[in-house]
């Protein structure tokens, strides 16, 4: 049967770190920067965040660690990595003005290159015989649920089961959602986005939200590529282990038509499709199993061919999107 008291919490937890690359790629976009390296970022950021829990952990016993050090560092060199790659790709985008889906796809493919040689790095100064390293002191941590939630039966295991960053993943879908609705900045970084000449005109600093948006984008989404290491995988790092969770990610962004509260329940419901596989019973025919795993892409693929064929404006991508400002134009 079909237990989807069990099948709950994994589409969830399988769903947190596409919700934190979408809502870190719908900021993006909103500023008119269409940032295809949302999967290197997200990467970057799980790497950046291991490498932290590595050095900090080595030599220690799960007593003799401090948990909020043992929170703070690996956060901190997730945000900082993912920072970093936010702004080289501003610097190239809007300072120099270089194409922007050619910029993306090579900083997925540096994200990826460099969190596969680093992790490498870990591995072998770790000595294991296997081809990852563990990080179980603090993934423990980041997995610590809430204490009363085992006693509250069936809702404390759909609603409290849950490490702490899956909660902050929310909140700042909510919070993002709200800021760009009903703030003056978020009036104006939408402004940015569907017309930087108009807004540039009323006194707007485009360069400057594009950065700001950008970058505080690439922090969010490089929060889901920790989630994953930290919280999804146990702290087990393998090179390659992250899939295309990243392109899904950026997949999610259309399918909420450019909605980060919309994203919660996206991408819970993409998190299911994903596993989906693992809850329908196929037998041994494997061609059947392979058939389900493509679950998610053809729901991908079904998007994108309605959201093209929406007429309302505000189901549509920003106007800008993906297109360079050029301010002597104006």
């Amino acid at each position: 049967m079909f237990d989807i008291v069990s099948f709950i919490p994994r589409a969830v937890v399988q769903g947190i770190p596409l919700l934190l690359g979408s809502t870190g790629e719908t900021l993006t976009e909103k500023s008119g920067n269409l940032n295809l390296g949302i999967p290197g970022i997200m990467y970057v950021g799980g790497i950046s965040g291991v490498i932290g829990s590595f050095f900090y952990e080595a030599g220690k016993s799960a007593e003799e660690m401090n948990t909020a050090l043992a929170l703070l560092i690996p956060i901190a060199c997730c945000l900082l990595g993912s920072l970093v790659m936010g702004l080289i790709y501003c610097f190239l985008t809007v300072t120099l003005r270089a194409n922007q889906n050619v910029t993306g796809l090579a900083l997925t493919t540096f994200g990826v290159g460099f969190g596969n040689f680093f992790g490498g790095s870990l591995i072998k100064l770790a000595g294991s015989e296997l081809p990852s390293i563990i990080l179980t002191n603090t993934s423990n941590i980041f997995r610590r649920r809430l204490p009363f939630a085992e006693s509250t039966g069936v809702f404390g295991k759909l609603f409290l089961d849950y490490g702490f960053l899956a909660y902050i993943a929310v909140i700042i879908a909510l919070a993002v959602s709200y800021m760009l609705n009903r703030t003056r900045m978020g009036l104006h970084l939408r402004a940015v986005g569907e017309s930087p000449t108009t807004a540039d005109a009323a006194g707007i600093n485009v360069t400057r939200y594009k950065y700001m948006a950008t970058c505080i984008g690439a922090m969010i989404a490089g929060l889901g590529g920790l989630y994953y290491v930290m919280d999804y995988a146990s702290g087990m790092w393998s090179n390659n282990a992250f899939g295309d969770r990243g392109w899904l990610a950026i997949a999610l962004v259309i399918f909420t038509v450019w909605r980060p509260n919309v994203g919660v329940l996206a991408s819970f419901l993409f998190g299911g499709l994903y596993i989906l596989h693992m809850y329908i019973p196929s037998g041994m025919n494997l061609a059947v199993k392979e058939l389900y795993k493509m679950a998610p892409y053809v729901v991908t693929i079904v998007v994108l061919v309605l959201t093209s064929m929406r007429n309302k404006r505000e189901n549509q991508p920003p106007a800008s999107l993906g297109l360079p400002y050029f301010r002597e134009e104006r």
